[in-house]
């Protein structure tokens, strides 16, 4: 620890043994994008109640629902009790089964926030089933955006449930593209293994302590 071993010696003290700068385990930031709109109604909530658990366990973890609009849940979900957690996410929410604005919601997500979450590379999950209503150009940029300053870009489509989908969508296909990760969530089961995933993944990582 150079910075130590220099006060040290300012102090007249001899910085022997060399003193060292100690390693933390600190775990891996996440960030939750949550489709609240009607074609989503059926997953959002169990979806939610995931990212309730999901902060729980520790680390930091963001979670934002959108349809024709972004907004901020993070708070919302710190309650103990998870049904006063979705009760209060459920206020919060103007727009819940509204359209669809992917890349508005994105646009405003990295303008607004991506700076403040997006800053030590989180893994990102995206949980919609990619039924653009807006500009799939202003989508198709966004989404590019988002992946470059994600470790990993992980999209959750319900959609997926069935052997015989295909991203034919516009707003599917750009997420097809630059998800680097593609996960179904028509069931609980599913959402469990996104669970597993994000306990599997944030193992977290040896950086330099600060003190």
């Amino acid at each position: 620890d150079l910075r130590r071993a220099l006060q040290m010696m300012l102090r007249g003290l001899a910085p022997v043994p060399l003193p060292r700068r100690s390693r933390q385990l600190r775990a891996r930031d996440w960030v939750m994008l949550v489709d609240v709109s009607g074609s989503m109604a059926a997953y959002s909530r169990m979806a939610l109640h995931l990212a309730w658990a999901l902060a729980r366990r520790g680390g930091r973890l963001e979670v934002f629902a959108f349809a024709t609009r972004l907004t901020r849940l993070t708070r919302d979900l710190r309650s103990a009790d998870p049904d006063v957690a979705l009760q209060r996410a459920s206020r919060t929410v103007a727009d819940w089964d509204g359209g669809t604005r992917i890349g508005e919601a994105l646009a405003e997500f990295n303008r607004d926030w991506g700076r403040r979450v997006l800053t030590r590379a989180p893994w990102v999950v995206l949980l919609s089933d990619g039924l653009e209503r807006g500009d799939v150009g202003l989508l198709r940029d966004e989404v590019a955006r988002l992946a470059r300053q994600c470790r990993e870009l992980v999209w959750i489509n319900p959609l997926r449930r069935s052997p015989r989908y295909a991203p034919l969508a516009a707003g599917a296909a750009v997420l097809d593209r630059h998800a680097s990760r593609q996960y179904s969530a028509h069931n609980v089961e599913s959402l469990l293994a996104l669970g597993r995933l994000v306990e599997r993944e944030s193992g977290g990582r040896y950086l330099p302590s600060i003190e």
